[in-house]
């Protein structure tokens, strides 16, 4: 059990989920429309046996980060190597890989090899043609393979056109619509529940 905890908490530590806290019991369900037995399944982890994806879809407040990180810390809890990372500082390195040699296939072998990948701040900004690029590559590698959790406050049909509109925009939702859990986080923003209940 000693054994087991402590590779727990290593597996934890080095998700760098940014609610290190975060538990799927502490969810507060009450008035925001979020189905509880999906939110209970998904927690088994078993959605990653068939590489499945989930996409947590809301306003900015309404805790899809709070939900992507208590499924990451049970991702954790099952002893699966879990990561997450904001889309900003995501390309940030990507920008700083072009520079080295081999720089963008390190890279994607890195993010590629995480058996749970949560992307946080999903389709925030646009995207430049090689950012596009990169993307579908990393979902190209990870598709099939293991599961990615996105965080976005767009719906799937404005999808194509934050992705760039052209053929990357189509080759990255093929790889991620088609085998994902969608989950809306409804109309409730947490934050401002949070801090008059504190």
């Amino acid at each position: 059990q000693e054994k087991y905890n402590s590779k727990v908490q290593r597996l934890i530590k080095l998700s760098k989920v940014r609610i290190s806290n975060a538990e799927v019991n502490d969810i507060y369900f009450l008035e925001r429309g979020i189905d509880r037995q999906t939110i209970q399944e998904l927690s088994t982890c078993q959605f990653m046996e068939i590489h499945s994806n989930i996409i947590f879809q809301g306003f900015t407040g309404s805790g899809k980060t709070f939900l992507a990180c208590a499924i990451g810390r049970q991702s954790c809890k099952q002893g699966i190597r879990t990561l997450y990372i904001r889309i900003p500082d995501l390309l940030m390195e990507r920008d700083e890989a072009t520079l080295q040699s081999q720089g963008i296939p390190k890279l994607l072998k890195k993010y590629s090899g995480y058996g749970l990948l949560i992307l946080d701040e999903w389709l925030l900004n646009d995207l430049s043609n090689e950012e596009q690029h990169f993307l579908f590559e990393l979902m190209e590698r990870r598709h099939d393979n293991t599961s990615t959790i996105f965080c976005t406050q767009y719906r799937m049909e404005d999808w194509h056109a934050r992705l760039g509109g052209g053929v990357h925009a189509d080759s990255i939702m093929d790889r991620i619509v088609h085998n994902a859990v969608w989950v809306e986080t409804g109309n409730m923003n947490m934050r401002e529940f949070y801090s008059k209940h504190r």
